[in-house]
């Protein structure tokens, strides 16, 4: 299988999986917030917090599947490696607050790290290609 496949299924099985738990999040947070990390449900309007964090992730999810789909595979790679500072913030914020060391890090961690894998394969990949032809500018008649 070649480098490009590989990183093909790989982004696509991101974007899948990122809009999957980002759909959760908004669907039926109280649900899906467990698994987040943390040590306690938030009190009062707290909760809307997490379908705040799910619209993060459907977001995060549409602008990968875009450039996935319209085989912008260079601006995939920079997108990946970007987004990946999300998941390690959630890393972070779990650990801050004193949650699930294993979920932090099994989690929140392995995804950022994925990602950043998967980005910097496409980057690679990518890494010879041609830039785009520029247009050229009309010439005054």
């Amino acid at each position: 299988m070649s480098l490009k496949k590989i990183n093909t299924v790989l982004a696509a099985v991101f974007v899948l999986f990122v809009l999957w738990f980002g759909t959760e999040y908004i669907v039926s947070p109280e649900t899906t917030a467990p698994g987040f990390g943390l040590p306690s449900w938030p009190s009062g309007d707290g909760d809307g917090f997490l379908v705040v964090k799910g619209v993060r992730d459907v977001v995060m999810a549409l602008v990968l599947g875009v450039l996935l789909v319209t085989g912008h595979r260079r601006a995939l790679g920079w997108a990946l490696l970007v987004e990946a500072l999300a998941a390690y913030g959630d890393m972070a914020n779990v650990l801050a607050h004193h949650g699930s060391v294993a979920i932090a890090f099994g989690v929140h961690c392995l995804t950022a790290t994925l990602m950043v894998v998967n980005g910097l394969l496409i980057l690679r990949e990518t890494r010879n290609a041609a830039p785009a032809p520029a247009t050229p500018a009309p010439q005054p008649a």
